[in-house]
């Protein structure tokens, strides 16, 4: 686009108005519930759960509300004040302790208690183990660049900022126990109830039926487990806390909630909430389940197994945009996370960008480039695919960068790391995923007889190359000689190259390839597959 307007324009607005990606079918709901409402502000929330370490499933959830927020303020040309609340569940008990964290041992003397009361068992540096995992959230979220508010439950409960809340439900107690109870087995309907009591005793958050309510004077009665003597408490001022679905009904009462999303797997949870906040007199957010990630396995990614890819993960190997690319499609599909899934979210991130360049308004609003950065994306020139580097730090057997530049600026002789820093970084991702993940699974093989004689026409056919940078001319002449070989179906061929030369079954044009590894290093490269020297 010419002047590369910004997303608030008056063009933008009006393609808002019938944009079909996904964020914005998410806010076309938000924006009819506060019409309705007569609101002046639009919430949206997103919970987690610091019972393990913050994982990419929660960033997914921060990063798709921010597209479902960023959707919403265009429909709405900004007129309409909005803010994301990230709400961490730190006042939960203790339940188990992760196989993924160090001083176990130490850990289980605090099973029970609130998550903001068992120590931190990574160092001295934070309060609580809650507080270290809070902050590990809230500092990835912040170097993301996310506007977000972020919000403690524990702060919450014990500042007096729930209590109002905390009250009503006291007075509708009833009608939410008839919302919860069939929900539950016979055993545990006998000791169920939306408050859990922090003993003063102990500190841990106990599960027990309630014996006596005073709404009046705001408080409930339980029998102590193991003294058997009856304690009374308020439910206001910290003194207790709500058991989970209870628990998020009293968030999207108190905090006025307008939009939520959650996993598939709460899609029953959502609606026990739901008619919780109904029986509180309040009505429940907006919503969209969407599924969840698997690891290589297909096993749902766990907080507490560790399984999967952690944020860090990902982004020692890629950028944080490829990671929100990959959070921003086809969110009710169930994906695979794992390693292999890096290279083409890198490639197709910057695709996207490329594209919005000289896209229309309507078609800017349909690009992921766009919903990643909440308005028009950066320029990135890159002359070269991550998959075309891969391969490159592949057949170089690089691991260092200035070496992989020498290649690139011989391809591409404008680049150099100063001007192109962008693809600088994209090369420092690609040494590192190669060592970590291609190198220790290459498989060479021998050629067969059809394949050597291919190959060694192609090293005599390469001379014929004028421009030797030509990878569209390259790749014509590589394509003719599997015909001229006849591999059915072609695709045979380039796989053979692939398998032979670079120990791996598939990657870019090779075309491509050779133009940016150079003709007499391939010429080389095809010499000694050929002898044996990579093969076992």
């Amino acid at each position: 686009m010419a002047n590369t307007p910004t997303l608030f324009d008056a063009d933008f607005f009006d393609a808002a108005q019938n944009a079909r990606a996904w964020p914005f079918e998410e806010a076309k709901k938000v924006l009819k519930r506060v019409e309705k409402t007569g609101k002046k502000e639009a919430i949206f929330e997103t919970g987690y759960g610091p019972s393990g370490l913050p994982h990419i499933g929660t960033f997914g959830e921060v990063v798709r509300t921010s597209m479902v927020r960023h959707a919403f303020r265009l429909l709405t040309n900004d007129q309409i004040p909005t803010k994301i609340i990230c709400f961490s569940d730190d006042m939960d008990g203790l339940r188990k302790v992760p196989t993924n964290v160090p001083n176990q041992e130490r850990m289980a003397e605090y099973l029970g208690k609130p998550l903001t009361k068992v120590p931190d068992p990574f160092s001295d540096e934070y309060e609580s183990f809650a507080h270290h995992n809070n902050a590990r959230l809230r500092k990835f979220l912040d170097d993301f660049g996310f506007e977000y508010e972020f919000a403690s439950a524990t702060d919450y409960y014990t500042s007096g900022r729930l209590d109002k809340a905390l009250l009503r439900m006291l007075e509708v107690y009833d009608d939410v126990m008839k919302v919860i109870l069939p929900t539950l087995g016979e055993e545990r309907q006998k000791t169920y109830s939306p408050f859990l009591p922090i003993c003063p005793r102990t500190g841990i958050v106990l599960q027990v039926p309630m014996i006596a309510r005073d709404v009046e004077n705001g408080t409930v009665t339980y029998v102590d487990p193991e003294t058997n003597e009856e304690v009374v408490v308020p439910v206001t001022g910290g003194a207790v806390k709500c058991q989970w679905k209870a628990d998020w009904a009293l968030r999207w009462y108190a905090l006025g909630v307008d939009y939520e999303m959650s996993g598939k797997d709460l899609i029953d949870s959502v609606k026990l909430s739901s008619r919780i906040v109904r029986a509180m007199g309040g009505t429940p957010p907006e919503s969209l389940s969407y599924e969840l990630f698997l690891d290589d396995q297909g096993q749902k990614i766990s907080k507490s197994k560790g399984n999967g890819l952690s944020i860090e993960d990902w982004l020692t190997y890629a950028s944080d945009e490829s990671l929100a690319l990959f959070m921003y499609q086809k969110p009710k599909t169930a994906k695979k996370l794992h390693f292999d899934v890096i290279p083409k979210a890198v490639d197709e991130y910057y695709t996207f960008c490329t594209k919005a360049e000289t896209q229309s308004p309507a078609e800017v609003l349909e690009n992921p480039a766009v919903h990643i950065h909440a308005g028009m994306p950066p320029k990135h020139d890159m002359p070269l695919t991550f998959a075309l580097l891969l391969n490159l730090v592949s057949a170089a057997n690089a691991s260092d960068a200035s070496v992989l530049w020498g290649f690139i600026t011989r391809y591409a002789p404008e680049a150099t790391p100063a001007t192109h820093p962008e693809l600088d970084r994209m090369v420092g991702y690609a040494i590192r995923y190669f060592d970590d993940f291609v190198k220790p699974t290459k498989q060479f093989r021998a050629p067969t007889d059809q394949e050597r004689a291919a190959m060694e026409k192609l090293a005599v056919r390469l001379d014929e190359v004028e421009d030797q940078s030509d990878a569209e001319a390259i790749q014509t002449l590589v394509f003719e000689i599997g015909k001229e070989f006849e591999f059915e179906p072609l695709r045979n061929w380039f796989k053979a190259l692939y398998q032979v030369l670079l120990g791996q079954d598939q990657g870019p044009r090779f075309g491509s390839f050779i133009a940016l590894y150079g003709v007499n290093e391939t010429k080389q490269l095809i010499a000694d597959a050929l002898a044996g020297k990579f093969a076992a």
